[in-house]
């Protein structure tokens, strides 16, 4: 009997021993994925990342494609798992940029002659695009970038005014720059003429002798090798207007003839730049005589090596001659002095004040003005504060005079305007003159405290700031709008015979007689500037 039960019991358990585990419950799950849809019954829960990652799934996911839903999340039964293949590229369209037509007066032309002075050109636009595509079906286009391959030229034509100026003696040589170019008047205001036809002037440098003879310019220099800004040149004959010369020489920040010595210059460098405001200064100095004839360099000796330029150094320091031409003073962000000439350093400065943050690409400079007998110098300088601002915000601006021994230094007019440029006279011989010692003449702003883009009368007074009066332009009538140039504009300038002043009145070329303030009109195609007046 107990082995009847033995063998009972055992023949249970190899019994139980034989029959089949039951199967744990399966997770069913639908993947579509490269254009094909599986179906997969998944033992066990885990996330969709780990499930696409199985070696009997064998989804390898891009950087950028799209599984729904995300991977981390778990997978459940069901559960439907899309995975869309996402790709980037980029896509570029060129379209053309119509020319603009300008027209620009020219009196060079008869009224109302017409003249194309720049042929128009289109310009060329690329657009590039960052282009989504889904599964092979591109499906967003987003704008990434715009750029100008070729810039469109405007084409130019050239009128001539139609109105008529008044016919006005002129004492000397009066030039000045219009459109980009050179003209001169000598005599008569009847004598206007060009003397260049190039349209290419920068402004930069624009200089004639003291005996109205010789000009110094320079000339925009655009694809040249080495990324060259400017060239300078001369014509060496004004009256008798001889052709242009090339001095061969590049990235001129400024240069002027050296007052005493014959065909004779000095001039200061730079190098172009991709930033603002184009140019990097050098702060150097030179001297070189040329042949006038020619253009061709018969000496050379450098005056400054790599002086220190001050803050914001890269604008470039500004260099004025003495007029015995036995002194030059240097203008910097903060200070003007005199160099040594002995010893080819700069001298401690004259005056000193702080640096005006301009908040822009451009970096400000004074102007300064050399009295006839070389021993005093004016200028404007940066104001304190007026309120609570630091001294670099303030907005005040004075014209302040010093000698050059420095002994001696004065503010002459409080609140005069960033753009002042104060200017001493030649000597007046005329004893009858209201002022027989000579004169001082700035641009006082209307608004001294708002004055970089304000309005300004033209003031004369004593050379010390006295007596000072209003001499144009008439009352209630638009003030002058003076402003920082691409390097060192000049807004106004004496006659040799300190009676006169040439000056720029919304885009054109006026004179006025300083004594009894009468103003007259030399031009009428609204695109003058940097006038200078010499015998």
């Amino acid at each position: 009997m107990k082995r009847l039960l033995l063998c009972i019991v055992v023949s249970t358990f190899l019994l139980a021993a034989c029959r089949a585990a039951p199967e744990a419950p399966s997770i069913q799950i639908t993947l579509l994925a490269d254009g094909r849809e599986r179906k997969f019954a998944y033992p066990a829960p885990v996330t969709v990342g780990e499930f696409l990652r199985d070696p009997k799934v064998n989804v390898e996911l891009g950087e950028l494609d799209d599984v729904n839903p995300p991977p981390f999340t778990q997978i459940s039964d069901g559960m439907r798992v899309t995975v869309v293949r996402v790709a980037e590229t980029t896509e570029c369209e060129q379209s053309e940029i119509p020319y603009k037509q300008t027209t620009l007066l020219n009196e060079g032309l008869e009224p109302g002659e017409q003249r194309i002075g720049q042929a128009g050109q289109n310009g060329t636009l690329e657009v590039c695009y960052r282009v989504t595509i889904r599964d092979g079906v591109p499906s967003e286009r987003v704008e990434i970038s715009r750029t100008e391959i070729v810039t469109a030229q405007d084409e130019i034509i050239y009128v001539g005014p139609t109105g008529q100026v008044e016919p006005v003696p002129i004492n000397g040589t009066l030039t000045y720059i219009s459109s980009g170019n050179a003209w001169s008047m000598r005599g008569s205001s009847t004598t206007k003429r060009p003397l260049t036809i190039s349209s290419d002037l920068d402004k930069r440098v624009f200089r004639l002798s003291a005996d109205g003879r010789q000009l110094l310019f320079t000339r925009k220099e655009t694809g040249v090798d080495g990324g060259t800004f400017n060239s300078l040149w001369l014509i060496a004959d004004v009256p008798a207007g001889t052709e242009p010369v090339s001095l061969v020489l590049g990235d001129v920040l400024y240069a002027d003839w050296i007052p005493g010595l014959q065909n004779t210059i000095s001039y200061s460098t730079g190098e172009a730049s991709q930033a603002a405001p184009g140019w990097r200064a050098f702060n150097d100095l030179w001297q070189m005589r040329v042949d006038p004839r020619t253009g061709e360099t018969l000496s050379i000796q450098q005056i400054l090596e790599n002086p220190p330029g001050g803050p914001y150094s890269w604008w470039g320091t500004r260099y004025h001659w003495s007029p015995d031409g036995q002194k030059l003073a240097w203008v910097q962000a903060d200070a003007f002095g005199l160099v040594n000439l002995e010893t080819g350093t700069l001298d401690d400065a004259l005056l000193s004040y702080a640096v005006f943050l301009t908040r822009a690409d451009w970096s400000w400079r004074a102007t300064v003005s050399w009295a006839p007998d070389s021993t005093t110098l004016i200028t404007t300088i940066h104001g304190a504060p007026v309120g609570r601002e630091l001294p670099e915000n303030s907005p005040a601006f004075d014209i302040a005079a010093a000698d050059t021994t420095g002994a001696f230094s004065a503010n002459l007019v409080k609140n005069a305007g960033i753009w002042a440029a104060p200017q001493f006279s030649p000597s007046v011989s005329n004893p009858e003159s209201q002022f027989p010692a000579g004169y001082m003449a700035y641009l006082r702003a209307r608004d001294p405290f708002n004055s970089i883009n304000g309005e300004y009368d033209l003031v004369v007074a004593d050379r010390d700031g006295s007596n000072a009066r209003t001499i144009f332009p008439p009352q209630n009538e638009p003030g002058i709008k003076a402003g920082e140039s691409v390097y060192q504009n000049q807004e106004f300038a004496w006659s040799p015979d300190g009676r006169q002043i040439a000056f720029i009145y919304q885009g054109n070329l006026w004179i006025i007689d300083v004594e009894s303030a009468v103003a007259h009109q030399l031009t009428l195609d609204g695109g003058a500037s940097n006038p200078v007046w010499t015998l």
